[in-house]
């Protein structure tokens, strides 16, 4: 109820603002989404807005956009991360919401050559040339992570994700996971202890399916930390504090150039948004300068 309430008062807050400002109002999840869209948007036509709360930032965002197309308020456009809607075939198209290509703006950023110009700054010349590719190694290590949350949404099973520690079933030197570490390591944190571990681990294995997308199934903020320990031992030699993850996000968000953003599909629906909500602007155009 309470959440509810909340969401009504953004979006009210919202309205009021109309009164003042004639653009797009582009809701984001959170304040790094926020400095990040703003990079693309056109300023004086695209207020962005972050919508923060709990359960989930994502979904207070729907509920604010929800009120507001009830209302028939114009000129709002909400973009989140998709998780694992593109997964799923239940998830309903809403004209006014944008999800990310991938599971998340940090998947995208990990994809695009971003990555290259990080890793090229921080790691080892040497080291990377005999690694393995990076990003498979990332994709490797971070799917039974992915699965393993996408399963306790589906079977509400409310494990614990936050502040794991990585280093505890990812081997620094081969960015290798060793899967029971993992499901032990998270039970320990969710104080899960009623769940067999085999149970979980036959639970992964029927959630897989080739067909499944590796960027749609990792979690970009888990692919940050194991890239974090990769250039700790695997292709660098820093120090920790040095490539934490939210300095790696900065890093790779301050190396990802318009030019990756244009390629996207998120790129592509906020344009055809534009054609099909005049006179409303969000990106930029090639003549706006930074």
């Amino acid at each position: 109820m309470r959440e509810n309430l909340t969401a009504d008062r953004e979006a009210n807050a919202i309205r009021m603002k109309r009164s003042t400002f004639a653009g797009v109002f582009l809701l984001v999840e959170g304040s790094t989404d926020k400095v990040f869209y703003e990079r693309f948007v056109k300023k004086d036509c695209c207020n962005v807005i972050v919508i923060s709360g709990k359960p989930s930032s994502k979904l207070k965002s729907i509920s604010v956009l929800s009120i507001l197309e009830k209302q028939q308020f114009q000129g709002v456009l909400a973009i989140v991360d998709a998780d694992f809607d593109h997964l799923e075939s239940s998830v309903p198209n809403i004209p006014n919401l944008v999800r990310t290509d991938t599971h998340d703006l940090e998947t995208m950023l990990l994809q695009s050559l971003a990555l290259d110009k990080v890793i090229a700054e921080l790691g080892s010349e040497e080291k990377i040339a005999k690694f393995r590719d990076i990003r498979t190694a990332l994709l490797d290590a971070g799917m039974p992570i992915g699965y393993l949350l996408w399963i306790s949404k589906l079977d509400e099973l409310n494990l614990t994700f936050n502040n794991l520690e990585f280093g505890k079933f990812i081997d620094k030197k081969t960015l290798t996971l060793d899967e029971s570490e993992l499901i032990q390591h998270i039970k320990n944190k969710s104080q899960a202890f009623t769940l067999k571990n085999e149970d979980l681990q036959k639970r992964i294995q029927e959630q897989r399916d080739e067909s499944h997308d590796p960027w749609q199934v990792c979690c970009g903020h888990h692919l940050v930390e194991i890239l974090s320990l990769g250039l700790q031992k695997a292709i660098g030699s820093m120090e920790a504090k040095k490539v934490e993850a939210d300095a790696l996000e900065r890093e790779l968000r301050l190396a990802y150039e318009s030019s990756y953003f244009c390629q996207t599909q998120i790129y592509a629906l906020i344009r055809r948004w534009e054609s099909d909500n005049p006179p409303f602007k969000v990106l930029r155009g090639e003549q706006d300068k930074d």
